[in-house]
């Protein structure tokens, strides 16, 4: 059955890690992405101590609620994109399998193709996220490198020093707990496009939550880091740059759905 965003839902506030009761997931057809909504609020992006693209340090207030996907899309999603004609590629797989997987080795416009194929088959606004909603989400209310902490521990996500053992390929989507919001893999397994034109720090970044497009757009940002990086790479604040016209085995997207 297909749930709908009730009231109470838009009404959701921040809270400290670990008071936030993930909200509820809904689909917008059967073979839509599954979403969560990410209440309003404010956080501070970028990390001061980190790398230096992550700097400065600096708040952010996000004054509307919007959907996010759970999980990153998968192949299996993918593919309904691809039989009903939305979307033109099959990704390869790299040989590790498809289904639950998260699909990889699509552009940034082919990513945005995507949304837009969601757009028109529900009649709701789907996009890929700005850098700020991504790193908002993310973190879901928390302020430390990882959401559930300082130390990347074991087995928490998947990237190359995330485990004991090296997993050398993308694992099926939620193989590891959801963050404070609901939310599955945003450390590791894939990169993440996101709307944001490349630049190499936070300097005058909008403060509102937009994407900032007054970069270098032959690059776009990624979040999330992969199966294939170290877990500095992971962390919530850590972003890095990927030609918009060329495409990877590291990375797939998720997307947002507006309900403003």
């Amino acid at each position: 059955m297909i749930k709908k965003i009730s009231i109470a839902l838009l009404s959701f506030t921040v809270a400290p890690a670990g008071a936030v009761e993930p909200p509820t997931a809904f689909r917008d057809c059967p073979q839509c992405p599954e979403m969560v909504v990410a209440p309003a609020g404010s956080f501070t992006m970028g990390d001061d101590g980190g790398f230096k693209y992550e700097k400065p340090a600096h708040p952010v207030a996000i004054a509307y609620p919007f959907a996010i996907g759970v999980y990153e899309v998968t192949f299996d999603e993918w593919t309904v994109c691809l039989d009903e004609g939305g979307c033109s590629k099959n990704p390869d797989d790299h040989k590790w399998g498809r289904g639950k997987r998260p699909v990889v080795n699509i552009t940034f416009d082919e990513a945005e193709g995507y949304a837009r194929w969601l757009s028109a088959k529900t009649g709701h606004k789907y996009r890929l996220p700005t850098e700020a909603e991504w790193e908002y989400a993310a973190r879901g209310g928390t302020v430390t490198e990882y959401w559930w902490g300082d130390e990347v521990g074991d087995d928490n996500a998947n990237c190359r020093t995330c485990a004991p053992a090296i997993s050398h390929e993308t694992y099926p989507v939620g193989t590891y707990k959801p963050n404070p919001f609901g939310l599955y893999d945003v450390h590791g397994n894939v990169w993440e496009w996101v709307q944001d034109c490349w630049r190499p720090d936070h300097a005058n970044a909008p403060a509102d939550g937009s994407a900032r497009l007054d970069g270098d757009c032959r690059f776009r940002v990624n979040r999330s880091g992969s199966w294939y990086y170290v877990s500095t790479n992971v962390r919530s604040a850590y972003r890095a740059k990927f030609p918009a016209a060329a495409f990877s085995y590291g990375i797939g997207l998720r997307v947002v759905r507006e309900v403003k």
